[in-house]
């Protein structure tokens, strides 16, 4: 596969193609992560990435470029990343014991080519303790993470009940499918 540009600072997303042996480089994108409020959910972290992508592309002629967004929703309400730790201990403490989605938006254009779709994955917490939470937050210092936590982390092994869907997408970028598309782009 030739070399992608991807349109991200995330560290999983870097890991991630990693881990599927993708050759890249990163080309952050400086974009507005707002979205127009009466965008389906689904369609909200792909309006985003695609504002990425598109910002990233126009300065990489005849290359591809790969961009995503992650989202977690609850009670039809987006959460996204925590304002501070008060905010991420109020976060955790809506999921815990409860079922959220985690909707990966992602996007993928070349010069002569563009794909966009989501990802959703359903993610089960048991209940946690304000004890956990707290500990959780103080090391670990989710700040950067849609939904205040990365399930590959402490949180993740101790708390998570089950998932629907792909492991990958809660991390942040949904590999296989992300490896399928681009297949279709050489």
């Amino acid at each position: 596969m030739n070399k992608i540009i991807l349109a991200s600072k995330s560290p999983r997303r870097k890991q991630l193609l990693e881990l599927a042996e993708i050759p890249f480089e990163i080309v952050a994108a400086g974009t507005d992560e707002h979205f127009p409020k009466n965008l389906p959910m689904e369609e909200i972290p792909v309006f985003i990435a695609k504002q990425k992508a598109i910002a990233v592309a126009k300065n990489q002629p005849h290359k591809i470029v790969l961009a995503a967004d992650t989202i977690v929703t609850i009670d039809n309400e987006v959460i996204g990343k925590p304002k501070d730790r008060n905010d991420a201990i109020r976060i955790l403490q809506k999921l815990s014991g409860r079922m959220h989605r985690v909707i990966t938006g992602v996007s993928i254009v070349s010069e002569d080519k563009e794909e966009f779709f989501c990802d959703i994955t359903e993610v089960n917490f048991y209940p946690l303790s304000n004890k956990q939470i707290e500990f959780y937050i103080d090391e670990y210092q989710p700040y950067d993470k849609a939904g205040a936590y990365a399930i590959q982390e402490w949180i993740g092994a101790i708390g998570i009940e089950k998932i629907n869907g792909d492991f990958y997408n809660v991390m942040g970028l949904p590999v296989s499918r992300v490896v399928q598309a681009l297949q279709r782009f050489v």
